[in-house]
């Protein structure tokens, strides 16, 4: 691991494999396919990648703060990212180009990649049959397991990746022209969007919803974008960016931040808004995080961001926000502050519960390393406690993802995205293993594993799963089980992880592992199922799709 501020450009001629998409492939390395003869200006998604790193070593970490892989190179910058259905492997997008965005309306085409965490292989396809520049969008995970595009660089478009055929499709497109939009999967299974005054003309970016089954996106009158604004000095070109968003019950959403100003909406009917309070004495907290812990109980943890959405400085402020029914008012627990202040980080909810709060910088601005914060805390909830973890190797500021995998690691990747000579762009990633996977002598701690599970993968809501158990007899019996839904991730808001912890049935190796009822709580989709052991160990997850 290497210093900061210093920086050596390493040249990467990635060898790649073209996935398949809707259109004939395109050539990577030129940029030609069967109907262009020669490169276009569109055709940088073929230039060389740069990878600016640390230079000088960084000192071990004296005790168990977890650890960094090597460094994983991408063909890309990662701004983007989603967790696929059934597979367990990462979705990765930048824009029109690998290394750089287009703006005013973008180039109708999508730079992604595929990485498997377990292989290692990442391949790349260039999106161009659904017309749409999918940088700075929103994005939903479906009860169905779709990924869900929304807005960005073409404000008014509508994409679908379809994990069954690796394919993506177009879609209704929006009733507002938006980018920089927050969207979350609902409880009903409808999705819903809101703000994003970045694309597609300024203020008035009020609520919608997308019904899937009549594949249609319609206004919601009584959402109106107005009471989540921040007072940015920028005005509402930042003020409506990237809200807080959390479904609930019957259909609703509660919205945590960025903005002081906490609300709730429902969107059966022409909709409504509520409001819910300030969230305590923060400051509006731009590019902060926000993630529920415990989705039973209505935790979410806050965490840092600035007032202002760059040329501001971040801080350290963490809160609890605990909510219960829809329209009811939120409680608001401030903690003592987080190490490090932070905006532009990324926060990943992990199966124990404990949050792990990665990168960021101390002064927000776009397209910049300075002041970057390489050592990642870890909150946990019981203690109220943040402890500073291992440092890693390359900033990761704006532009930046992280995201919860299978064997409960965390990705963390991206940033930049500024240009092929940027020194900021970092089109690579790191995989963190947090301390609950390492034993005292830094090695791989005995883990329990799941060996089967029925129904094996569809399950419904309210019903008993069974899970046979292979245990490690130095890890000790199951403890607990949870469950995380699959992430998404772009500019520091992932709407869709949420942990559930589980009640259960003991047995010696054989449980019985009950879900809960209400998709308010467990919003229907795909999901990470954890067993942990006496020793705070988790297992691998097994994969099921709740219904």
């Amino acid at each position: 691991m290497r210093a900061v501020n210093s920086y050596t450009p390493w040249i990467v001629l990635a060898a790649l494999t073209s996935r398949a998409v809707s259109l004939p492939a395109r050539d990577i390395r030129t940029g030609t396919g069967p109907d262009q003869d020669a490169p276009t200006q569109l055709d940088r998604v073929g230039a060389e990648i740069k990878h600016w790193r640390r230079t000088t070593e960084q000192p071990p970490a004296p005790e168990n703060q977890g650890q960094w892989s090597e460094i994983i190179n991408f063909p890309l910058v990662p701004v983007s990212t989603a967790i696929i259905a059934a597979t367990g492997e990462v979705l990765l997008w930048s824009a029109w180009s690998r290394d750089k965005f287009l703006g005013n309306g973008g180039a109708g085409q999508t730079a992604t990649a595929i990485f498997n965490p377990t292989t290692g292989s990442v391949t790349e396809s260039i999106v161009t049959n659904t017309e749409h520049d999918m940088f700075c969008p929103g994005i939903s995970l479906s009860a169905s397991g779709l990924i869900v595009v929304t807005g960005g660089n073409n404000a008014e478009k509508t994409s679908i990746y379809h994990p069954d055929t690796n394919t993506w499709s177009s879609a209704a497109p929006l009733a507002i022209s938006r980018g920089y939009n927050a969207q979350v999967q609902l409880s009903n299974g409808g999705i819903f969007t809101i703000g994003g005054s970045w694309s597609g003309g300024e203020g008035g970016k009020n609520g919608e919803y997308y019904d899937p089954d009549a594949n249609t996106w319609t206004l919601r009158p009584g959402c109106p974008v107005d009471p989540i604004l921040t007072n940015d000095r920028q005005g509402v070109y930042r003020q409506d960016n990237h809200a807080w968003l959390f479904a609930r019950q019957n259909g609703s959403v509660f919205q945590a931040g960025p903005s002081t100003n906490m609300n709730w909406f429902t969107t059966d009917g022409e909709g409504s808004t509520n409001p819910a309070g300030p969230r305590g004495d923060d400051t509006d907290s731009m590019n902060g995080n926000a993630v529920m812990y415990d989705a039973v109980s209505g935790k979410i943890l806050t965490v840092g961001g600035a007032p202002d959405y760059e040329n501001s400085p971040a801080t350290a402020n963490a809160n609890i926000i605990t909510i219960g029914q829809p329209n009811e008012p939120a409680t608001v627990t401030a903690l003592g502050n987080a190490k490090y202040a932070r905006a532009f980080h990324n926060s990943v909810v992990l199966p124990d519960g404990k949050v792990v709060v990665i990168g960021g910088q101390n002064y927000a601005r776009t397209f910049n390393d300075d002041t970057t914060v390489f050592e990642p805390e870890l909150f946990d909830p019981e203690t109220g406690c943040f402890t500073v973890m291992a440092p890693m190797s390359v900033p990761r500021n704006y532009h930046s993802v992280a995201i919860l995998l299978p064997d409960a690691t965390v990705l963390s990747a991206g940033g930049g995205l500024c240009g092929e000579d940027c020194t900021v762009n970092h089109p690579d990633g790191q995989i963190f293993t947090p301390p609950y996977l390492l034993d005292a002598d830094m090695n791989p701690a005995p883990r329990p594993t799941i060996q089967a599970t029925v129904p094996e993968t569809d399950v419904c809501l309210g019903s008993t799963v069974g899970v046979t158990v292979e245990l490690d007899t130095e890890g000790g019996s199951v403890c607990q089980f949870s469950m995380v839904r699959f992430g998404s991730a772009t500019h520091s808001v992932n709407t869709d992880q949420r942990r559930v912890p589980l009640d259960f049935a003991e047995g010696e190796q054989a449980f019985e592992v009950l879900i809960p009822s209400d998709p308010g709580v467990v919003v229907p989709g795909w999901w990470m199922l954890f067993a942990i052991n006496a020793n705070g160990v988790p297992s691998v997850a097994k994969l099921i799709h709740i219904q």
